[in-house]
């Protein structure tokens, strides 16, 4: 009996402390929401500062985006079309050459030397079809006076038409070696900047191996070549009501902001690429600096539908929660209040609001982070089309 007393002592003094500890924790969470209540109460803290400004108004367009390559409209690579040993080679590499510049010399003196034969076989062609027209024409009067036969006037007759046959095969090989001679002078096929030379004074070119000497490329204009999707060109067509030659497209390079360079559309593959889905658009864009050189990576981008007015905030006025965007509007009792918007395209450090606000209200730039629903500010209006950080 004394142990089972004992045992329930035990648990009363047990039972007694827990309470304890309950209505000590009760009173220290009751004073702790009573301190915090007082503080958000407190009327001597101050609003928080922040900067406001009204949205920008700025006709846009609207610009879909693709990754391209620039290519030359022209490129010839150059190759010998008369096998021989390279004497001169008459430019520097790199520069700028025009369409008739002299720019290899191969050696000419054989093929020079099959011409002088050439020549003198046209010549004793001649003498051979001269003879036979005096010929033909002494027999004419003969067989009218019937002093010779009619055989020997045939036979002459077609002595004739053979030296003419002779002559004009005399003169065909004259004129491929003079081509001989000229394929020896190497120039210029288009305007452009030439790469260097791959073979140098003293190298044999054989026409068998079909070797590269250099290679020319144009570089004003130049093209970019993009693949569109089918729901873009569709909607392009839509936007444009016309086939999408003229389409003004910009260019900018890799790594740039901004789009210096303006172009047009100049071709649409008649073609949709089965495997990928896309078409080809070609832009083609005026490069008389010669910025653009080919090879380069490139962003391209097309406009998709006609210019429109829209409302222009920095980026950093707009919050994000979770999948929704959202700005501070001032009201006229400085209380700001939690608007979503709707985003479009970036231009610069700028973003359009598609939805969500209008011209005339104010919009914290600056101090978002320490802002609530309904929280008093303290606003400074500045203007955002002024503002460095915007640019």
């Amino acid at each position: 009996m004394l142990i089972v007393r004992f045992m329930i002592n035990i648990v009363k003094e047990k039972k007694r402390c827990f309470l304890f500890f309950i209505s000590f924790f009760s009173i220290l969470l009751t004073a702790c929401n009573n301190a915090s209540n007082s503080a958000a109460s407190n009327p001597s803290l101050p609003p928080p500062n922040v900067k406001v400004a009204q949205a920008i108004s700025k006709e846009m367009t609207q610009w879909d985006e693709y990754t391209g390559r620039i290519e030359a409209v022209n490129e010839v690579q150059l190759r010998a079309r008369v096998s021989g040993y390279i004497e001169k080679v008459q430019f520097a590499a790199g520069e700028k050459v025009k369409k008739g510049d002299l720019l290899f010399l191969i050696d000419n003196k054989p093929y020079k030397s099959q011409l002088n034969y050439a020549n003198a076989e046209q010549e004793k062609a001649k003498v051979k079809y001269e003879l036979a027209k005096n010929d033909l024409a002494r027999a004419e009067k003969l067989v009218a006076e019937k002093a010779i036969s009619v055989e020997e006037f045939d036979m002459r007759s077609h002595a004739v038409r053979e030296a003419s046959a002779a002559l004009q095969s005399t003169q065909a090989s004259v004129y491929a070696a003079q081509l001989n001679v000229s394929y020896c002078e190497i120039r210029a096929p288009i305007s452009g900047r030439i790469s260097r030379e791959m073979l140098t004074e003293g190298n044999l070119v054989n026409i068998a191996d079909n070797t590269v000497l250099a290679t020319i490329v144009s570089l004003n204009p130049v093209y970019v070549y993009v693949d569109a999707d089918e729901s873009a060109i569709l909607n392009y067509r839509k936007e444009t009501h016309h086939e999408l030659n003229g389409t003004p497209v910009s260019l900018a390079l890799n790594g740039d902001t901004k789009t210096a360079f303006q172009g047009h559309i100049d071709y649409v593959a008649p073609k949709e690429d089965t495997k990928t889905g896309t078409i080809a658009l070609r832009g083609v864009f005026d490069n008389p600096d010669e910025l653009l050189r080919p090879g380069f990576f490139a962003r391209m981008r097309v406009q998709s539908q006609a210019p429109y007015q829209a409302l222009l905030l920095p980026d950093k006025a707009i919050g994000t929660d979770q999948s929704q965007h959202f700005v501070w509007v001032v009201k006229e009792n400085n209380q700001v209040e939690y608007r979503k918007v709707t985003l479009g395209m970036r231009d610069n450090n700028l973003r359009v609001i598609r939805e969500g606000v209008n011209a005339q209200e104010w919009i914290v730039i600056d101090g978002v982070q320490k802002l609530r629903p309904n929280t008093q500010v303290n606003a400074e209006h500045i203007d955002v089309a002024t503002s460095p950080d915007t640019h």
